[in-house]
């Protein structure tokens, strides 16, 4: 370890009590997806983080969703100046009113509430290691720590922000959750989430069933062929997650609708999957029915390269040199991290602080893996060269 990198771990190795504290101030700010409001107050503590530290910080506006946020640490001397990206999300799946009802807190070296591991925590990490490097340089190349607004119903406003970040940049971490025993992800499928709707003709279903024309029968007529699309062996899966319809108990349902999500781990095979689940959803079986799907949202798969495989490797070696190993992992989860490396930008998922029970009232991160994790980070950002 060089005298540069020894200075910002052992910095690091002191900030455990400041990153709580900021931790504990984005995670008591309710920042549910569609919440602008609260989304873009939980940014405030972030931006005069990164202007105290003397950063550049732009300010993305989105009328809709939360505004991103870029911090810039330049390097007018590199040669490459295509920047590394500290990536994460601020936005939650949880209610209004959720931080109130369940605020930060810290017990038996765990912290917990609302979004403290997805990904709150990979943020705070973020913003320290971006701030280690500004007070004490060492880096490469420019640095960008990227905050966004929307990861958790696919990105629709922060996709072309990430995409056009990844077109010019050398390497991108994701500071989403790492697993017991630091395990981190090496790939991820991607994911479509559609939905359709089904029209059939409503009838008195006691006097006149003859005249109607059902479609929630339509409707799950299609579930067995959606899910007969399934192939494990290709990592493929179609699942009707949720299903709805009708008028009345005593009425033909004149209207059906469920939502479908697709994951796949190849590029490739995305037309096709889609392509056989509309014909699906077009071909009706019961006359007098007709339907229609949409495309909601949806996540690009993570795929290895060699490029990433390599950016795992000099990860892999700054935690060795730190004193703790870290294994990579496949899951069929879904992140921003696959709009990054279909740019063609290496990049390397959940580096961020150890966590679990995402979505859930359960969600916790380990405290004593902040510091750890950060210092991991700002080694493997040093040590990349062009």
């Amino acid at each position: 370890m060089t005298a540069g990198e020894s200075r910002i771990v052992e910095w690091l190795s002191e900030q455990e009590e400041a990153m709580v504290s900021l931790l504990g101030e984005l995670v008591n700010t309710d920042s549910g997806t569609y919440d602008k409001a609260g989304v873009d107050a939980a940014g405030e503590p972030l931006r005069r983080f990164f202007e105290a530290a003397g950063l550049q910080v732009e300010i993305l506006p989105h009328p809709t969703f939360g505004d991103a946020i870029r911090a810039m640490l330049p390097h007018e001397t590199a040669n490459d100046q295509r920047p590394i990206v500290l990536m994460g999300h601020r936005d939650t799946v949880f209610p209004m009113g959720e931080a109130g009802r369940r605020p930060f807190r810290v017990e038996n070296g765990r912290a917990y509430g609302p979004g403290v591991a997805d990904m709150k925590s990979g943020l705070v990490m973020n913003a320290f290691v971006i701030a280690a490097l500004a007070r004490f340089g060492g880096h490469s190349a420019p640095v960008v720590a990227l905050v966004t607004s929307d990861e958790e119903i696919a990105s629709p406003s922060s996709r072309p922000v990430i995409e056009e970040q990844a077109r010019r940049s050398r390497a991108v971490f994701n500071a989403e959750p790492s697993r017991a025993p630091n395990v981190i992800v090496r790939g991820r499928k991607g994911g479509v989430f559609m939905s359709f709707e089904v029209f059939g003709k409503a009838a008195h279903s006691g006097a006149h069933y003859e005249r109607g024309v059902s479609a929630i029968e339509e409707l799950s007529r299609k579930v067995p062929a959606l899910h007969r699309l399934t192939d494990l062996d290709r990592g493929i899966t179609v699942n009707v997650g949720l299903i709805s319809g009708g008028q009345t108990v005593n009425t033909i349902a004149p209207y059906a609708r469920g939502e479908i999500d697709l994951r796949y781990v190849r590029s490739e095979d995305r037309a096709a999957m889609i392509e056989a689940i509309r014909a699906i959803v077009a071909t009706c079986s019961l006359p007098g029915t007709t339907a229609q799907l949409t495309i909601k949202g949806e996540f690009l798969p993570l795929e290895e390269t060699a490029e990433s495989q390599a950016l795992f490797e000099t990860y892999r070696k700054a935690a060795r040199d730190l004193g703790f190993d870290v294994e990579a992992e496949f899951t069929g989860g879904c992140a921003d991290s696959g709009y990054t490396a279909a740019q063609g930008c290496p990049t390397l998922c959940s580096i961020g602080p150890v966590g679990d029970g995402g979505h859930t009232p359960d969600e916790y991160v380990l405290v004593d893996s902040m510091v750890p994790c950060a210092q991991a980070l700002a080694l493997s950002v040093m040590r990349l060269r062009a």
